[in-house]
Protein backbone atom coordinates (compact mmCIF):
# COMPACT_ATOMS: atom_id res chain seq x y z
CA UNK A 1 0.00 0.00 0.00
CA UNK A 2 1.42 3.37 -0.85
CA UNK A 3 1.55 5.65 2.11
CA UNK A 4 3.71 8.48 0.65
CA UNK A 5 3.45 10.03 -2.92
CA UNK A 6 6.66 12.53 -3.35
CA UNK A 7 6.70 14.38 -6.85
CA UNK A 8 10.02 16.32 -7.93
CA UNK A 9 9.32 19.52 -9.32
CA UNK A 10 10.81 20.24 -13.40
CA UNK A 11 11.86 24.01 -13.11
CA UNK A 12 12.95 24.15 -16.34
CA UNK A 13 9.52 23.33 -18.09
CA UNK A 14 5.79 25.00 -17.29
CA UNK A 15 4.94 22.50 -14.90
CA UNK A 16 3.69 23.30 -11.58
CA UNK A 17 4.13 20.33 -9.65
CA UNK A 18 2.77 22.16 -6.78
CA UNK A 19 -0.75 22.53 -8.23
CA UNK A 20 -0.58 18.51 -9.45
CA UNK A 21 0.40 17.64 -5.90
CA UNK A 22 -2.57 19.28 -4.15
CA UNK A 23 -4.79 17.93 -7.13
CA UNK A 24 -3.80 14.54 -5.95
CA UNK A 25 -3.71 14.82 -2.19
CA UNK A 26 -7.37 15.40 -2.34
CA UNK A 27 -7.97 12.51 -4.48
CA UNK A 28 -5.73 9.80 -3.12
CA UNK A 29 -5.55 8.01 0.69
CA UNK A 30 -2.18 9.24 1.25
CA UNK A 31 0.16 12.14 1.84
CA UNK A 32 1.62 13.78 -1.08
CA UNK A 33 5.09 16.45 -0.98
CA UNK A 34 7.02 18.11 -3.88
CA UNK A 35 10.65 17.82 -3.51
CA UNK A 36 13.07 20.09 -5.79
CA UNK A 37 14.49 18.67 -9.14
CA UNK A 38 15.22 14.67 -8.66
CA UNK A 39 18.04 15.01 -10.58
CA UNK A 40 19.32 17.63 -7.77
CA UNK A 41 18.16 16.01 -5.01
CA UNK A 42 19.25 12.64 -5.37
CA UNK A 43 22.51 13.36 -7.96
CA UNK A 44 25.35 10.72 -7.90
CA UNK A 45 28.40 10.74 -8.89
CA UNK A 46 27.49 8.16 -11.82
CA UNK A 47 24.34 9.44 -13.35
CA UNK A 48 26.13 11.59 -16.36
CA UNK A 49 27.24 7.94 -17.62
CA UNK A 50 24.49 5.92 -16.71
CA UNK A 51 22.18 8.86 -18.99
CA UNK A 52 25.07 8.59 -21.34
CA UNK A 53 24.48 5.00 -21.60
CA UNK A 54 20.52 5.23 -22.21
CA UNK A 55 20.67 7.80 -24.87
CA UNK A 56 18.53 6.07 -27.99
CA UNK A 57 21.35 6.64 -31.09
CA UNK A 58 19.00 5.81 -33.60
CA UNK A 59 14.69 4.98 -33.67
CA UNK A 60 15.48 0.99 -35.38
CA UNK A 61 18.36 0.29 -33.27
CA UNK A 62 17.67 -1.40 -30.25
CA UNK A 63 20.97 -1.38 -28.68
CA UNK A 64 21.92 1.96 -26.82
CA UNK A 65 24.42 4.23 -25.60
CA UNK A 66 27.33 6.54 -26.17
CA UNK A 67 30.19 6.76 -23.62
CA UNK A 68 32.69 8.52 -25.39
CA UNK A 69 34.44 11.32 -23.72
CA UNK A 70 32.39 14.14 -24.77
CA UNK A 71 29.07 12.26 -24.39
CA UNK A 72 29.77 12.39 -20.75
CA UNK A 73 30.65 15.77 -20.78
CA UNK A 74 27.44 16.48 -22.48
CA UNK A 75 25.96 14.84 -19.72
CA UNK A 76 27.13 16.59 -16.56
CA UNK A 77 26.87 19.96 -18.37
CA UNK A 78 22.48 18.91 -18.78
CA UNK A 79 22.27 18.18 -15.06
CA UNK A 80 24.42 21.86 -14.18
CA UNK A 81 21.89 23.33 -16.65
CA UNK A 82 18.83 21.28 -17.72
CA UNK A 83 17.48 24.10 -20.01
CA UNK A 84 20.27 23.56 -22.13
CA UNK A 85 19.17 19.75 -22.32
CA UNK A 86 17.23 18.53 -25.75
CA UNK A 87 16.86 16.73 -28.63
CA UNK A 88 17.79 13.49 -26.41
CA UNK A 89 15.80 10.31 -26.62
CA UNK A 90 16.63 8.37 -23.42
CA UNK A 91 15.45 4.37 -23.24
CA UNK A 92 13.61 4.95 -20.09
CA UNK A 93 13.59 1.97 -18.33
CA UNK A 94 17.27 2.48 -18.21
CA UNK A 95 16.59 5.91 -16.68
CA UNK A 96 14.15 4.43 -14.38
CA UNK A 97 16.88 2.02 -12.94
CA UNK A 98 19.38 4.61 -12.62
CA UNK A 99 17.30 7.11 -10.47
CA UNK A 100 16.22 3.85 -8.52
CA UNK A 101 19.94 3.19 -7.73
CA UNK A 102 19.97 6.95 -6.68
CA UNK A 103 17.46 6.97 -3.96
CA UNK A 104 18.00 6.43 -0.58
CA UNK A 105 17.64 3.28 0.31
CA UNK A 106 15.41 3.54 3.44
CA UNK A 107 13.23 5.41 0.58
CA UNK A 108 13.41 2.49 -2.74
CA UNK A 109 9.91 0.85 -0.74
CA UNK A 110 7.09 0.61 -2.08
CA UNK A 111 5.18 2.44 0.37
CA UNK A 112 7.11 5.50 -1.00
CA UNK A 113 6.28 6.25 -4.47
CA UNK A 114 9.16 8.82 -6.18
CA UNK A 115 7.33 10.76 -9.30
CA UNK A 116 10.49 12.25 -11.31
CA UNK A 117 8.94 14.65 -13.52
CA UNK A 118 11.70 15.17 -16.36
CA UNK A 119 12.68 17.74 -18.57
CA UNK A 120 14.11 14.77 -21.39
CA UNK A 121 12.41 12.90 -23.98
CA UNK A 122 12.41 8.81 -23.22
CA UNK A 123 11.13 5.97 -24.80
CA UNK A 124 10.42 2.69 -24.48
CA UNK A 125 11.85 -0.28 -27.12
CA UNK A 126 8.87 -1.63 -29.27
CA UNK A 127 9.51 -5.69 -30.13
CA UNK A 128 6.59 -5.80 -32.22
CA UNK A 129 7.73 -3.03 -35.11
CA UNK A 130 11.27 -2.67 -34.19
CA UNK A 131 11.59 0.58 -32.88
CA UNK A 132 11.53 3.22 -30.36
CA UNK A 133 8.54 5.13 -29.43
CA UNK A 134 8.17 8.05 -27.45
CA UNK A 135 6.42 7.61 -24.12
CA UNK A 136 5.09 10.09 -21.63
CA UNK A 137 5.47 7.68 -18.70
CA UNK A 138 7.52 4.83 -17.58
CA UNK A 139 5.56 3.07 -14.25
CA UNK A 140 7.01 2.20 -11.25
CA UNK A 141 9.62 2.77 -8.87
CA UNK A 142 10.80 5.73 -9.09
CA UNK A 143 7.71 6.77 -12.26
CA UNK A 144 9.08 8.43 -15.05
CA UNK A 145 6.30 11.46 -16.11
CA UNK A 146 8.48 13.26 -19.06
CA UNK A 147 7.44 16.57 -20.09
CA UNK A 148 8.46 16.22 -23.72
CA UNK A 149 6.34 13.52 -23.68
CA UNK A 150 3.57 14.84 -23.62
CA UNK A 151 4.27 17.34 -26.08
CA UNK A 152 6.03 14.95 -28.52
CA UNK A 153 4.60 11.13 -27.88
CA UNK A 154 1.08 11.09 -29.09
CA UNK A 155 0.49 11.40 -32.24
CA UNK A 156 -1.16 14.90 -33.70
CA UNK A 157 -3.07 15.71 -36.42
CA UNK A 158 -1.73 14.59 -39.94
CA UNK A 159 -2.30 18.22 -41.21
CA UNK A 160 0.19 19.24 -38.51
CA UNK A 161 2.86 17.29 -39.53
CA UNK A 162 2.14 18.60 -43.35
CA UNK A 163 2.42 22.43 -42.08
CA UNK A 164 5.19 22.13 -39.86
CA UNK A 165 6.94 20.58 -42.95
CA UNK A 166 6.00 22.83 -45.60
CA UNK A 167 7.44 25.33 -43.32
CA UNK A 168 10.47 24.04 -42.82
CA UNK A 169 10.79 24.04 -46.72
CA UNK A 170 10.24 27.58 -46.77
CA UNK A 171 11.65 28.92 -44.26
CA UNK A 172 14.17 26.73 -42.81
CA UNK A 173 12.78 26.96 -39.47
CA UNK A 174 10.25 25.46 -37.43
CA UNK A 175 6.81 27.19 -37.17
CA UNK A 176 5.96 29.39 -34.43
CA UNK A 177 2.85 28.42 -32.37
CA UNK A 178 0.49 30.42 -34.40
CA UNK A 179 1.13 29.44 -37.41
CA UNK A 180 0.25 26.02 -36.31
CA UNK A 181 -2.53 26.46 -34.59
CA UNK A 182 -4.09 28.79 -37.66
CA UNK A 183 -3.61 26.18 -40.33
CA UNK A 184 -4.01 23.04 -38.49
CA UNK A 185 -7.57 21.97 -37.11
CA UNK A 186 -8.05 19.83 -34.71
CA UNK A 187 -6.54 19.97 -30.71
CA UNK A 188 -3.12 19.16 -30.22
CA UNK A 189 -0.67 20.67 -26.97
CA UNK A 190 2.48 22.04 -28.14
CA UNK A 191 5.80 22.89 -26.04
CA UNK A 192 5.49 25.31 -23.26
CA UNK A 193 1.50 24.82 -23.60
CA UNK A 194 -0.22 26.40 -21.02
CA UNK A 195 -2.21 23.23 -20.33
CA UNK A 196 0.64 21.14 -19.66
CA UNK A 197 0.06 21.48 -15.76
CA UNK A 198 -3.54 20.14 -16.18
CA UNK A 199 -2.54 17.32 -18.41
CA UNK A 200 -0.69 15.85 -16.62
CA UNK A 201 -1.98 15.59 -13.49
CA UNK A 202 -3.92 12.50 -14.68
CA UNK A 203 -0.73 10.69 -16.07
CA UNK A 204 1.21 11.37 -12.50
CA UNK A 205 -2.15 9.76 -10.88
CA UNK A 206 -1.72 6.35 -13.36
CA UNK A 207 1.99 6.10 -11.10
CA UNK A 208 0.22 6.31 -8.04
CA UNK A 209 -3.08 3.80 -9.82
CA UNK A 210 -0.19 1.51 -11.05
CA UNK A 211 1.94 1.14 -7.48
CA UNK A 212 -1.00 1.15 -5.32
CA UNK A 213 -3.56 -1.59 -7.56
CA UNK A 214 -0.98 -3.41 -10.00
CA UNK A 215 -3.70 -2.17 -13.00
CA UNK A 216 -1.99 -0.09 -15.95
CA UNK A 217 -4.19 1.84 -17.71
CA UNK A 218 -7.67 2.09 -17.91
CA UNK A 219 -9.94 1.18 -21.27
CA UNK A 220 -12.05 4.21 -21.33
CA UNK A 221 -11.32 7.65 -23.72
CA UNK A 222 -12.68 9.61 -21.04
CA UNK A 223 -11.00 9.33 -18.00
CA UNK A 224 -7.68 10.23 -16.81
CA UNK A 225 -6.51 6.53 -15.99
CA UNK A 226 -6.50 6.09 -19.97
CA UNK A 227 -3.13 6.06 -22.17
CA UNK A 228 -3.65 8.46 -25.01
CA UNK A 229 -1.99 7.75 -28.20
CA UNK A 230 -3.07 10.62 -30.50
CA UNK A 231 -3.27 14.21 -29.02
CA UNK A 232 -6.86 14.41 -29.60
CA UNK A 233 -7.41 11.22 -27.41
CA UNK A 234 -5.29 12.93 -24.72
CA UNK A 235 -6.92 16.43 -24.62
CA UNK A 236 -10.32 14.36 -24.10
CA UNK A 237 -8.42 12.15 -21.62
CA UNK A 238 -7.11 14.45 -19.46
CA UNK A 239 -8.44 17.97 -20.23
CA UNK A 240 -12.50 17.57 -20.36
CA UNK A 241 -15.42 16.24 -18.54
CA UNK A 242 -15.82 13.73 -16.98
CA UNK A 243 -12.44 13.60 -15.05
CA UNK A 244 -12.79 9.59 -14.50
CA UNK A 245 -15.05 7.08 -16.15
CA UNK A 246 -17.74 4.89 -13.93
CA UNK A 247 -15.04 2.86 -12.35
CA UNK A 248 -12.72 4.89 -11.40
CA UNK A 249 -14.76 7.99 -10.51
CA UNK A 250 -15.70 5.69 -6.78
CA UNK A 251 -11.98 5.64 -6.48
CA UNK A 252 -10.76 9.41 -7.66
CA UNK A 253 -13.43 11.49 -7.51
CA UNK A 254 -12.09 14.43 -5.81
Amino acid sequence: MVDEVICYRAPSTVVNADTVADWLADRIDASVTVRDRFLDVHRTDDLPERFAEGRVPSPYERETGNTMLGTIRYEERALEHPEREGGVLYDGVAVQRALNAALPEAERGLETLHVAILDRAIGTWGDHDGRWHKRVTVLGQPALVSVPGLYEAPAKPEAYYEAKQRHALLSGDAPPREVLENRVEGEFLIEDDPRTTDALKGYVLQAYHYLETGETFCDSEACRLYNAHYHEDLIEAQLRDPEFCSDHARLYEG
